[in-house]
């Protein structure tokens, strides 16, 4: 995939958004999704109560070839990367916020 380094790592460039210093969330949604709507505002509460902590959804439709290679096989999807952006954890379908809070605890 052009941009995924040899680190296996995703960074400004693929994410459409900067890392966060400390962790990431990124969700990949599509139009349609009503547990994507959900998804968004779980992740966007841990975000402003985690300080370094960023949310960034990504349209899966929009971004066909990142979705192949991450191999998304449904929305939403959250992938849970640490400063250097790697995917610690990932999870298909809604979250809760606790299972969030304890998969970022991986990432910090």
């Amino acid at each position: 995939m052009r941009g995924w380094d040899d680190g296996g790592r995703l960074g400004a460039a693929e994410l459409g958004g900067e890392l966060g210093a400390r962790a990431t969330l990124v969700q990949f949604s599509s139009a349609f999704c009503a547990p994507c709507r959900a998804t968004r505002r779980v992740l966007g509460e841990v975000a402003e109560m985690v300080p370094g902590v960023t949310h960034v959804e990504i349209d899966a439709e929009a971004r066909l070839e990142l979705v192949r290679a991450l191999g998304i096989l449904r929305t939403p999807t959250v992938l849970v990367l640490d400063a250097e952006g790697r995917v610690v954890r990932r999870a298909a379908g809604q979250p809760r916020r606790a299972d969030v809070i304890a998969a970022l605890g991986e990432a910090v």
